[in-house]
């Protein structure tokens, strides 16, 4: 009869405790834990705190039945602090993907910057070893195209066709007072302006600033896009880190995190379906922007295999002044048939006492004077972008499952514990969990969700628009990037592919392709003085042009070229 007594005894107890646990947890009796909590998050005065547990017929949100340890005060505190830490949670979420877009991007801005450089260097230390006496002249010509290539590529609204066609216009009146027609004395501004604006119609550089026009937009505008892309990434994952959310979401987030230390129940966590429900609706709008982020991200690896090849940056800028020598030649051979063609259009030269000033290009203008660092093998801007594209595939599906991504972190409790579901704690969460999106959040039986927020519907907006920038449709001149690219005066009506021929500009009469004889040593230079690196451009004639000396800026570019290739292979894989 004992034994039946004692059974019975245990069972009412454990009916008495289970009904308790369902209708919430028992009022603390000192509010102690929940003040020091308090004080160590700094949400605000110890002194609002109660100490022993009050009536909470103030609150809005942690509304109890029982005694409570919160105030008005406190429910306002913690509900700022509920949607800090949300946001914290999701800047580090988001942490190693906008790490590795927006060092990237950086890196790959200020590689473009120095094959800009580099390349002006070339070209300007073309003029000064080859075309001495008209170097000064023609180096401020050089720096204006590439000051113009540089903005183009930057994100200002100009024209790769009109700077294209500016420089040779403007180098035309140069070339004529010291090649084609040289006198005692430079021809006057006036005959300059006339032979500026004639020399489309003269054509004295043949077929070579068509084939400018076309390798410069074939190169420019792709590389331009693909730093537009990168950036908006970034302000995609700003937009998540910084999201407003709503009222409602802001309540089940207070809910979710505070509303258990009202009842002194400060080491709980909620369980995992319902931060699902809280979060999936507070980030329905954050969903939405998946499907296109993965379009995005596929686009952008699109675009990045077709940057490569004779037609990437590198090589086109890297080879311009190979465009500008063949059209000097051209220029020189065809020197007494373009002579007449001029005097038809702006009469016999008109001269002024000469005062060209011989080259004047500082060739140390740009020395780092940055530390070599000897490398087995070039690592191609080609190679980078590969290396960057490979680690950001494993984030394609980053926006949607960020909400299970940060229910799945210490924020919730481990499988089997007890968990706060809203009300209590129990040993599981009774109610449907809702899926991901806009559509889903209609069943959600802890947030309601009205609709996409108005940020959130300008970056679905604006990836849109970037990935048709991407694949080329946002252009009518070109046909993806493949592209043939049409128009009128100056413009290219062949088509170019990724082949690299003549027509190209690849190699060319009388210039070719630059070959690097590169001596990389791991000491500082001495005095910005670069002697131990050569660098030869061998022509198809076989006659080289040694740039050693005259050409070390541009060598002092490449290695910080190579230096930063270095620091962003480094930095995609940390």
């Amino acid at each position: 009869m004992g034994g039946k007594s004692f059974r019975l005894g245990i069972l009412t107890l454990a009916v008495l405790l289970l009904a308790a646990a369902s209708e919430g947890a028992e009022p603390p009796p000192s509010c102690e834990a929940v003040r020091k909590v308090f004080q160590l998050r700094r949400l605000g005065p110890l002194g609002g705190v109660p100490e022993f547990p009050r009536a909470g017929v103030d609150l809005q949100v942690c509304t109890s039945k029982n005694p409570t340890c919160c105030t008005k005060k406190m429910e306002e505190r913690y509900q700022i602090a509920a949607k800090q830490d949300i946001q914290q949670v999701l800047q580090t979420s988001s942490a190693t993907l906008k790490f590795l877009i927006s060092h990237n991007a950086a890196a790959f801005q200020e590689t473009f910057e120095m094959l800009i450089r580099l390349a002006e260097n070339y070209t300007s230390t073309l003029f000064c070893n080859a075309y001495r006496n008209m170097a000064a002249e023609a180096t401020v010509h050089v720096q204006e195209f590439f000051t113009d290539a540089g903005l183009f590529l930057f994100g200002t609204d100009v024209s790769t066709e009109e700077f294209v066609n500016r420089f040779f216009d403007t180098l035309f009146p140069v070339v004529y007072n010291h090649v084609i027609n040289p006198g005692p004395a430079d021809i006057s501004l006036e005959y300059a302006e006339c032979l500026r604006a004639a020399r489309r119609d003269i054509r004295p550089f043949g077929n070579v600033p068509k084939k400018a026009v076309g390798q410069m937009g074939r190169s420019l505008l792709p590389s331009r896009t693909f730093l537009q892309a990168l950036n908006l990434g970034i302000e995609v994952i700003n937009t998540t880190d910084h999201l407003r959310f709503s009222r409602d979401c802001s309540r089940a987030l207070l809910r979710m995190q505070y509303c258990p230390h009202c009842q002194g129940l400060t080491l709980s966590k909620p369980c995992m379906g319902y931060c699902l429900n809280i979060i999936r609706g507070c980030l329905a709008g954050v969903a939405e922007v998946d499907l296109l982020w993965q379009g995005y991200l596929q686009s952008l690896e699109e675009l990045s295999g077709a940057l490569s090849g004779a037609h990437g940056i590198e090589h086109v800028l890297l080879n311009f002044h190979s465009l500008v020598q063949d059209a000097l030649e051209q220029a020189r051979i065809n020197g007494p048939e373009l002579s007449e063609k001029v005097n038809k259009i702006c009469g016999p030269p008109v001269r002024k006492p000469k005062h060209s000033p011989s080259c004047s290009f500082d060739q140390n203008k740009d020395n780092q004077g940055l530390k070599m660092f000897s490398r087995g093998s070039e690592q191609t801007l080609t190679n980078r972008r590969k290396e960057f594209i490979r680690h950001l595939r494993p984030y394609r599906a980053f926006f949607g499952g960020l909400a299970d991504q940060l229910c799945g972190s210490e924020l919730v409790a481990a499988d089997g514990l007890p968990c706060w579901n809203g009300e209590g704690v129990l040993r599981r969460y009774m109610h449907r969990v809702v899926g991901s999106g806009i559509k889903a959040q209609s069943a959600n039986p802890e947030v309601k969700v009205k609709g996409t927020d108005a940020v959130i519907s300008q970056m679905i907006d604006k990836l849109k628009h970037v990935i048709q920038l991407l694949q080329g449709k946002s252009f009518p001149k070109y046909d993806k990037w493949d592209f043939q690219q049409t128009g009128s005066g100056g413009g290219v009506d062949e088509q170019i592919s990724g082949d690299c021929d003549d027509e190209d500009g690849c190699g060319g009469s009388g210039s070719g392709e630059f070959k690097r004889v590169l001596k990389i040593t791991d000491r500082m230079p001495d005095k910005k003085n670069l002697s131990d690196v050569k660098q030869i451009h061998q022509t198809n004639d076989g006659s080289t042009l040694d740039t050693t000396g005259a050409g070390c800026t541009a060598m002092a570019d490449y290695m910080t070229f190579m230096l930063i290739t270095l620091v962003i292979l480094f930095l995609s894989l940390w």
